[in-house]
């Protein structure tokens, strides 16, 4: 009887474990058109640094009089993306549909992976309340107390993305 739980259990983890996702060539194309293309180094809407599709610098990325190829920008792009990727790919615990995934690695290239992980959102889908994560996406439309219309228009492409099979 121990021997048959023991396999009962093992087939529940195999059936539960979710196996490392990526997103699409064409999903990065619709990252870099949310994103907006920006050669040279700016301050995004809540004053962080940005540079390329989206990129933040990391310690010891100088670009402060360098003007980023959109080559260049694309690569950072992928490597930002992968990092999302991996975060989304770790921290969920619950099999997804790959719009769902993209729309996930989406959110999380935008907030980052601290606010990500700390987020309700990723509590309740976790728990398995797939049809909580759009409410809790449109939370995130704000940038310093403000509502920024950028980000209401990203939230509702992303919302649509992750129910769109649902």
């Amino acid at each position: 009887m121990r021997a048959i739980r023991l396999a009962v259990l093992a087939l529940l983890l195999v059936a539960t474990q979710v196996d490392d996702v990526t997103i699409s060539d064409r999903f990065v194309q619709h990252i870099e058109r949310l994103e907006g293309f920006r050669a040279r180094l700016y301050q995004d809407t809540g004053g962080v640094w940005t540079i390329g599709y989206g990129h933040v610098p990391e310690p010891g990325e100088d670009f402060e009089k360098r003007t980023l190829t959109r080559d260049e920008a694309l690569a950072l792009l992928k490597h930002d993306i992968e990092e999302a990727e991996a975060v989304v790919n770790r921290l969920v615990a619950v099999n997804l549909k790959q719009e769902q995934f993209d729309a996930l690695v989406s959110f999380v290239f935008n907030i980052g992976e601290g606010a990500f992980a700390g987020s309700t959102l990723l509590r309740k889908l976790n728990a398995g309340h797939c049809c909580a994560v759009p409410d809790q996406m449109r939370r995130w439309s704000r940038d310093k107390g403000r509502v920024i219309a950028g980000l209401v228009a990203r939230r509702s492409a992303e919302i649509a993305l992750f129910t769109g099979d649902c």
